[in-house]
């Protein structure tokens, strides 16, 4: 059953129940991908289980996200049962079946589950941050100046927080950038923030950091010349659509952008397999789509396969779905208009066989047996034929905690990627600038504090500014406090005072008099009148009286 050159899927059956001939996909078209549907419990991951295990065999790397945890069973070698064993009887595959495990490469985006993925911003680049961000053509435009200062001042933007930090460092200078790059308003800088913290709070810290997954730490083999599997953990990522998309928007397009031509090779560099994919598109940013769409078409060039595992062949876009040669169809069911609909689409997208109708055979199918349609040579479908697809040689079930941290202690990347490294980038570097900039705010408001205290103490040397150490009575008989009382009021001008030019002098304080004291000079003046008035009057009748 194993041939050179080809995955053997299973075996397939005329209507009336005979075995026909086995059902192969061609390593060489299997970088037209390909597209596994069927309801929930007809034997699709299964399926994607049995593909994993013909591309490693024939050492071509596998990459899968696994949403339920089923496939972490690859690692493992399966266990006899009843039911695989008469599946491998009755498919003609008794002698070639065997239990193995296949070497396997735990990945988890939050580290819990296997080593972390991780991504640089810069990486990431503006364009792609921007689209995925969703932000409009003024807020991608100041995302874009961002990133140019980095590049002028030196500033690494390797994970979330350094972006976050050079966005508020452009909002604190943005009228010296806008001089230079166009406007720049705090507005847009706080949107782009906005959008930050959303991604953020779906852990994409985790995500942007140190060190970065090489891509070509997915293309590697096995030293026994198979192809590693890479699982990545997806239970708790499929929470989180914004971080699920960064991340598939940043592998797809990097992949896309590394990998040099190759036209048609033999065999695939790298095949990749989307489990639940209507989680995927359900809640896709537009940018991703199309992401999509434009990697399906140009990256079999490449040499990479992709294939989607999903419940309806109507959650994949038409635009995706028209790119998928390869098809392996479970059972669906029809008790709706629309699942009318999915079938009769599923039906209507194989190459017709005369010997049953595919519409009604969808309908009908048993668990582990499905319409079978690959590529044949030249591209051209093969007639689809209703195949029961072989046993997988794995363990058909999750892997334990234990066993997963065994086999990540055991990985070829083991301690490559398990440790985050924080070096010096733009947060640290912004950081320590504002904290140089506060240092010299504070001396130069202690210098100025010393001056101010300097230039009060000459001020007060020159008038004669003194504080007695006690209270007594001068030679004027005024008191040493009534006169501290004064000096003190005469070396403090008031603002008005000081307002006026030198030539008008402020009145001192003690010329001024009270109510009491005019009214008691008053008095004063007029008795010593009146009384110089009567002397006059005595003397000059003295002498008028002499005459």
């Amino acid at each position: 059953m194993y041939q050179e050159g080809q995955v053997y899927l299973g075996t397939s059956r005329h209507p009336d129940d005979s075995i026909n001939n086995p059902e192969y996909l061609q390593l060489k078209l299997a970088n037209r991908h390909g597209l596994i549907t069927g309801a929930t419990g007809t034997g699709k991951t299964v399926s994607l289980q049995i593909l994993t295990e013909g591309f490693s065999r024939a050492g071509v790397p596998v990459f899968c996200a696994d949403v339920k945890g089923d496939l972490s069973g690859l690692s493992m070698a399966g266990e006899s049962k009843d039911f695989l064993e008469a599946r491998a009887e009755t498919i003609g595959f008794a002698e070639a079946y065997d239990y193995q495990s296949f070497p396997t490469v735990f990945w988890d985006l939050f580290g819990e589950q296997g080593h972390p993925v991780r991504t640089t911003i810069s990486d990431m680049g503006p364009l792609l941050l921007a689209r995925l961000l969703e932000l409009n053509a003024t807020q991608e435009g100041v995302l874009n100046i961002a990133f140019k200062i980095a590049d002028e001042e030196g500033l690494l933007l390797l994970d979330l927080k350094d972006l976050q930090s050079l966005l508020s460092n452009l909002a604190e200078r943005a009228q010296e950038i806008s001089g230079r790059y166009g406007n720049v308003t705090k507005a847009s800088v706080g949107a782009i923030q906005r959008q930050l913290l959303v991604l953020e709070q779906q852990g994409a810290e985790n995500f942007f950091g140190e060190p970065a997954l090489a891509i070509t730490d997915l293309l590697r083999t096995a030293p026994d010349g198979r192809g590693l599997v890479h699982i990545l953990a997806a239970d708790k990522l499929m929470m989180a659509p914004r971080l699920y998309a960064t991340f598939l928007l940043w592998l797809l397009s990097e992949l896309f952008e590394q990998l040099p031509e190759v036209g048609n090779p033999d065999k695939p560099r790298l095949v990749f397999f989307f489990d639940e994919a209507h989680l995927l598109f359900d809640e896709a940013p537009k940018i991703l789509l199309t992401k999509v769409e434009q990697v399906v078409k140009l990256i079999r060039s490449k040499g990479v396969g992709v294939f989607f595992v999903t419940q309806n062949p109507l959650d994949v876009p038409d635009s995706v779905l028209a790119q998928l040669g390869n098809r392996v169809q479970h059972a669906l069911r029809a008790y709706t208009p629309r699942e009318r609909k999915a079938v009769k689409t599923a039906a209507d997208t194989f190459r017709p066989n005369p010997e049953f109708d595919a519409f009604e055979v969808i309908t009908n199918l048993g668990v582990g047996e499905a319409l079978v349609s690959t590529l044949m040579k030249k591209g051209v479908p093969s007639i689809v034929q209703r195949t029961l697809m072989r046993p997988p040689s794995s363990r058909m079930a999750p892997i334990t905690p234990q066993e997963r941290k065994t086999i990540i202690q055991n990985s070829p990347v083991f301690g490559q990627y398990d440790e985050t490294v924080d070096r010096e980038s733009a947060h640290e570097i912004l950081k320590k600038r504002a904290e140089d900039l506060l240092q010299k705010e504070q001396k130069k408001r202690e210098l100025e504090d010393e001056e101010r205290e300097e230039g009060g103490r000459m001020r007060r040397s020159r008038t004669g500014f003194t504080l007695p150490d006690f209270d007594g009575d001068d030679e004027d008989g005024r008191s040493t406090s009534s006169r501290r009382r004064r000096t003190y009021r005469d070396d403090r001008p008031t603002k008005r005072s000081r307002s006026k030019t030198a030539s008008k002098p402020r009145r001192r304080s003690s010329n001024r008099q009270t109510v009491t004291e005019a009214a008691m000079k008053s008095v004063v003046r007029s008795v010593s009148t009146q009384l110089g008035r009567a002397l006059v009057r005595g003397i000059l009748g003295s002498l008028k009286r002499g005459f």
